[in-house]
């Protein structure tokens, strides 16, 4: 792990980081993100009984396009031509949440890290604002990054749920 900050420059200043000289390999990366709410906000997700449709197909597909406009939105992200995005979303009753874990991948020159974070918290942001009229009171996270390969520093892997990394 390096001690160095890479989007400052030698004077403190935030900079986009020059990729132009890395090798392009294969990358990807999965993070997750969950909405914990009450049982029956859950129980209506689970049902299809929500006005507005579909709860996790919408959710999906947001997560998605926020995977692809994600340095739209993260100031010093490069735009990346994406090979893979999949958003996957889980009930887990038993703990009164949904999983949302989101994978993206690619063959370039820079890591797909906070296309994959970006992703499951648009989700998760989606999911929350489709259920607010039935419980505002719902809460988002913990988010992390579960895994990443390729690049230079190879392969990294999260500590389980839970644990510190």
């Amino acid at each position: 792990m390096s001690d160095q900050l890479s989007h400052l420059n030698s004077k403190g200043e935030a900079h986009m980081v020059d990729v132009g000289g890395k090798a392009t390999t294969q990358r990807s990366a999965t993070a997750e993100s969950f909405v914990i709410m009450l049982p029956a906000t859950l129980e209506l997700i689970q049902q299809g009984g929500h006005k507005k449709g579909d709860v996790f197909a919408v959710a999906r597909i947001a997560g998605i396009q926020a995977a692809k406009k994600c340095s739209d939105l993260i100031p010093l992200c490069h735009p990346l031509m994406l090979s893979k995005i999949s958003v996957e979303l889980e009930a887990q009753p038993e703990l009164s949440r949904v999983r949302i874990q989101a994978t993206c991948g690619l063959a370039g020159q820079t890591g797909v890290e906070m296309e994959a974070l970006t992703a499951v918290s648009v989700a998760a942001l989606t999911l929350y604002d489709m259920c607010k009229a039935v419980d505002k009171g719902m809460t988002i996270g913990p988010t992390r990054l579960l895994n990443k390969t390729g690049g230079r520093s190879g392969e990294w892997q999260a500590a389980p749920e839970g644990h510190q990394s």
